[in-house]
């Protein structure tokens, strides 16, 4: 059970209510968030633009979602992640290998490799080392580099939360769901 309450829609603060109202799906993270109502709708909002907007293709931002929850032992988003991940082409065997840690593995391919150390290194030493930054700028390019941290720490700042406050697990979100707010996205 949560350390904290999850506010109540017909009472909450009218700005997170307001926020709630608009969203497609109710999860526990998006109703703990309205205990935050000042910054609730801009948390969802960079949390949107990394899910619909990222020049990072979707496999190796899912990649580096589930290695971030792995290694920060986020549950939470591991069950909701995981779904997503299949859905973006990320097979069985690699999620197994992140699983197991295997990050140098069979199962990942150069770049996924890449992108792996380099969440393995930021989550784990507070940031990656300068040849592997180097290696992915030249591999990614410099955009998809700084995307690629900015999923990280993004990530890593709503597990804080999440185990923070012990949140509730949820069932996996269908992974339709994201490709209907991102379709959604890119038309509006």
């Amino acid at each position: 059970m949560a350390l904290l309450p999850y506010p109540d829609e017909s009472t909450a603060d009218p700005r997170a209510k307001k926020v709630l109202e608009r969203l497609p799906v109710r999860l526990n993270l998006f109703s703990m968030l309205a205990n935050a109502p000042s910054l609730m709708a801009e948390t969802l909002r960079l949390g949107e633009a990394i899910l619909t907007r990222s020049e990072l293709e979707p496999d190796l931002r899912e990649l580096a979602i589930l290695q971030a929850a792995r290694l920060s032992g986020t549950e939470y988003e591991w069950i909701q992640h995981v779904p997503i991940g299949k859905a973006v082409g990320i097979s069985d065997a690699q999620i197994a290998a992140l699983e197991r840690g295997e990050i140098d593995g069979e199962a990942f391919g150069p770049r996924e490799a890449l992108v792996l150390r380099m969440v393995d290194e930021a989550v784990r030493d507070g940031q990656p080392a300068a040849e592997v930054v180097e290696r992915a700028a030249t591999e990614l390019g410099p955009a998809k580099v700084v995307e690629l941290l900015l999923t990280v720490g993004f990530y890593n700042m709503l597990g804080y939360v999440m185990r923070g406050v012990r949140l509730d697990l949820d069932e996996a979100l269908d992974p339709g769901t994201l490709l209907q707010a991102r379709d959604g996205s890119e038309r509006g």
